[in-house]
């Protein structure tokens, strides 16, 4: 028995079942494989993949302009512009309380706050008013539109956004306000879905919409302000066509100089007028014909370059001290620093008091005196 031979096993090579086994070993093989680590299975599922890349990166990209913004820019104009009772003044003293702490009690004219290291803002308040919208609309960098949650959007706000189209269409942003008024969070909800779907329809899908809940001793809670003021600090602009092949000037103060004997006499008679603001686009020089809006073409008899009335920080800092918050509102009479061609005004309200010059003998003897001098309030 032990001498016996067996024949060797033979594997089967061919047959149903040496198919099964080929089957089964090809599939494990594949489930266990990553596909994210193999190339394509299917030639007409890459050529998909790849067009659709290509796709996504040319959405991406824009022609190139030429950027002509000096190494110092001028302020960013921020327009706020909404129907009456939306809330665009309270909007600005939040924003204007937030970057410089100052409190605002009228609000008139351009103001200007430094925002950041590299930044300056211009905030301006759009009537309500077809020929206040054309004009904002020429000059605005970045719109706030205000919309009143509780009673949605108005004629003025769809008005205002196709004149933004004929003039370049600049950055805007949507704000809701008197979100307060909604008593149930499921009406609150489904507000803010129709207005935002509406408002994305008039402007781009994924436009950015701000929400303001209520209002707190006279202005917006700090933390929806804080937000919305982070989102305008690093906010970047492209430069619009027309703006960037034309001066213009934003004027923030105004002064009548004609003599006033000649207007008292002929109160009709042709005026010199100065105007102060910051020059964007091209260069403007004198002898040039400019355009006043609501007063006509008209030419300038001389342009002069005057020192910064809110200048940024000198030097590169982390953050910002509470000196270089600075703020320039010559309209509004706020800051108090006024630069002409030749001097320098400084607006010191109240009054001051100075000592007598009497003896104090002589003041005994003059009962009925002031022992003080008033100096009234001046420039």
């Amino acid at each position: 028995m032990d001498d016996q031979t067996h024949k060797p096993h033979v594997k089967q090579k061919s047959g149903k079942k040496v198919e099964r086994k080929k089957e089964n070993k090809f599939a494990n093989a594949k489930k266990s494989s990553n596909p994210k680590a193999f190339t394509f299975q299917s030639a007409g599922r890459a050529e998909k993949t790849v067009r659709r890349n290509h796709d996504l990166g040319e959405k991406k990209l824009h022609v190139p302009l030429v950027d002509r913004t000096p190494i110092e820019a001028p302020p960013v104009v921020i327009a706020v512009v909404g129907p009456p009772g939306s809330g665009k003044s309270t909007l600005i003293r939040s924003l204007v309380k937030r970057y410089t702490k100052h409190n605002l009690n009228e609000i008139k004219g351009p103001i200007t706050v430094v925002s950041g290291k590299k930044r300056r803002l211009t905030f301006m308040e759009c009537n309500n008013d077809l020929n206040s919208m054309i004009d904002v609309a020429k000059i605005a960098d970045l719109v706030l539109l205000m919309i009143d949650a509780s009673f949605g959007f108005e004629m003025e706000t769809f008005e205002f956004l196709n004149i933004l189209q004929s003039h370049g269409f600049p950055k805007v942003m949507g704000v809701l306000t008197h979100l307060d008024k909604f008593r149930n969070n499921k009406s609150l909800r489904a507000t803010k879905k129709r207005l935002k779907d509406r408002f994305w329809t008039e402007i781009y899908q994924g436009a950015k919409l701000f929400y303001l809940s209520g209002i707190i001793n006279g202005r917006y809670p700090n933390l929806e302000i804080q937000n919305l003021s982070r989102f305008i600090s690093v906010m970047k602009f492209r430069p619009l066509v027309w703006r960037n092949t034309h001066p213009y000037v934003v004027a923030d103060r105004i002064e009548d100089l004609t003599d006033p004997e000649l207007v008292h006499r002929k109160p009709t008679c042709d005026r010199t007028v100065t105007l102060y603001g910051y020059l964007r686009g091209t260069n403007l020089k004198s002898g040039m014909r400019v355009h006043i809006p609501g007063a006509g073409d008209h030419l300038l008899s001389d342009v002069s370059v005057l020192p910064d009335p809110c200048p940024l920080p000198d030097k590169e800092r982390k953050r910002l001290d509470e000196k270089h918050k600075l703020i320039y509102a010559p309209m509004s009479d706020v800051g108090g620093v006024m630069y002409d061609k030749d001097a320098v005004y400084i607006n010191v309200p109240g009054h001051f008091t100075k000592k007598s010059a009497y003896a104090p003998s002589e003041e005994q003897g003059q009962e009925g005196d002031e022992s003080d001098e008033i100096v009234p309030q001046g420039r």
